[in-house]
């Protein structure tokens, strides 16, 4: 059992901290604190709703009583940048002797200090961004594969992309399901234990990482289910969905959505449900078909009796399985999902 503090500075809520609300969710028992400053005082589960007594805390100093071994960094900034202030927090957990975990974009190895401060007192830097080496070009090997593939994506970034990936294959796997999961993204790599961080990756040997690590890891199995990134209707982030698209070849998806969001996360109008239902599927078309199986809403904005409303005018207006698996439970799309496995092919 680790023993982790996540750093959220200026970010400990919902939505910023995803990587450390992964383990709260998840893993709540290696958590022992949670460095936010206008948060210090409250515990994660205040803030969120979930993750118990851990206590949040103002810097890693405070933290010392607790006894930490590794520090994660909860949070994602765009840029993926290692501020002045996580740098000095950084710093004073490697002096503890704690292993580091970063999903930013810079990497801690590449840093002189450091690294030369952690080989000081022997502990590991984890850069979990760092892209594969060597690369791999795609091969167009899905046309034979064995094992149907189950893709995320969402109508905006941070609809819950991730935690549904995460959810969909813990409960097909309570049910005997037989399920690989892709993590590709830091939180899905830190929960999940490999994959490959695709926002990392040279966009000419995107859809080939994709697709080589689905073949690593489809033997034996009933499903792959692919974490996704980004919306291909966001145009900062549409790229890395695009290669997912192409590099997963999936024979399914699921729509990721958040109801109470009216601008997407760059402040541009949230798109049509239809169309990014049609959209998918269109770039798709050129080489396989492929089908919606549901939606998963995140619906934490709304009381309890409007998002049950919501999920059914989604079912109905759709004819797809909806629910919010974490608020709501399987509903029907779990049940879908798992027949739509066993009649494939």
């Amino acid at each position: 059992m680790k023993r982790i503090v996540i750093l959220a500075v200026d970010a400990f809520d919902y939505i910023l901290n995803k990587t450390g609300n992964m383990l709260l969710r998840y893993r709540p028992e290696d958590v022992v604190a949670i460095i936010d400053p206008k948060k210090a005082k409250k515990t994660a589960n205040s803030v969120l709703g979930y993750g118990g007594d851990v206590p949040v805390v103002s810097s890693f100093k405070e933290t010392l009583h607790f006894h930490p071994d590794s520090l994660v960094i909860g949070n994602a900034p765009q840029g993926g940048i290692i501020n002045d202030v996580y740098r000095h927090e950084i710093g004073e957990a490697i002096q503890a002797k704690c292993d580091i975990y970063s999903g930013m974009h810079v990497f801690l190895n590449d840093d002189d200090e450091f690294k030369q401060s952690a080989e000081k007192n022997g502990v590991s830097l984890y850069d979990l961004r760092r892209p594969p080496k060597p690369p791999h070009f795609p091969k167009g090997s899905w046309v034979n594969r064995k094992v149907p593939v189950l893709l995320i994506v969402g109508t905006d970034c941070d609809t819950g992309k991730m935690t549904t990936a995460w959810e969909i294959t813990l409960r097909l796997r309570k049910i005997g399901k037989k399920v690989a999961f892709l993590a590709t993204g830091q939180t899905g790599i830190l929960l999940g234990g490999a994959g490959v961080p695709v926002d990392a990756v040279v966009s000419d040997f995107m859809a080939g990482e994709v697709e080589y690590h689905i073949n690593l890891i489809s033997d034996g199995m009933d499903v792959v289910i692919v974490e996704g990134q980004g919306a291909i209707s966001n145009y900062a982030y549409s790229g890395v969905t695009l290669g997912l698209i192409h590099g997963a070849m999936p024979d399914f998806l699921i729509m990721t959505h958040d109801p109470g969001r009216e601008l997407d996360v760059l402040d541009y109008p949230m798109p049509d449900i239809q169309k990014m239902l049609d959209l998918h599927l269109d770039l798709l078309a050129p080489f396989k078909e492929s089908i919606f199986l549901g939606f998963n809403l995140l619906t934490y904005k709304l009381d309890e009796e409007p998002a049950i409303e919501m999920i059914e005018q989604f079912s109905e207006k759709y004819n797809l399985p909806a629910t919010d698996l974490i608020r709501f439970g399987n509903r029907e799309l779990i049940g879908h999902i798992a027949k739509a496995i066993d009649t494939w092919n």
